[in-house]
């Protein structure tokens, strides 16, 4: 459960504690659900520079940064009409560090098969939910 906004940045930092290269995050939720919240402080994280200013990439579609542990190319494929403009993006160059991918769903048979997948959805109440699945070999750090 993701009552605050805070919550949602805390999971983010524990991930980003555990992310190391070759590590995929893929982040589903409809509008609003905190995708980019969760982006933006998990990059701080990795970053290790809590005021990094993080743009979306909406329209950019992918933006690249050098954190401590290697490269960290978040995604936002909003915008993308499929799978096949993703390599046009530097998707198998990228892959070798971490990729942060919000709306997986148009990354389609690219999707790596041991990502970390998170669902977040928007309650009833306007808390959200995280819906964790992979990494099954290496949980999630608690707070």
């Amino acid at each position: 459960m993701l009552p605050t906004q805070e919550a949602t940045e805390d999971l983010a930092r524990r991930i980003a504690s555990a992310a190391t290269p070759g590590d995929a995050i893929l982040l589903s939720g409809v509008l609003g659900a905190g995708k980019s919240v969760f982006s933006r402080a998990f990059l701080r994280a990795a970053c290790a520079d809590p005021d990094m200013e993080v743009p979306s990439p909406s329209y950019t579609l992918v933006q690249v940064y050098d954190a401590p542990r290697g490269p960290i190319a978040h995604f936002d494929l909003w915008r993308l009409s499929g799978p096949d403009a993703v390599h046009e993006l530097g998707w198998d160059d990228a892959c070798e560090g971490i990729v942060l991918v919000e709306w997986p769903d148009r990354l389609g048979a690219l999707a790596p098969a041991d990502a970390l997948r998170i669902d977040l959805e928007v309650l009833e109440d306007g808390a959200r939910r995280a819906r964790l699945t992979g990494w099954a070999d290496r949980p999630v750090p608690a707070p």
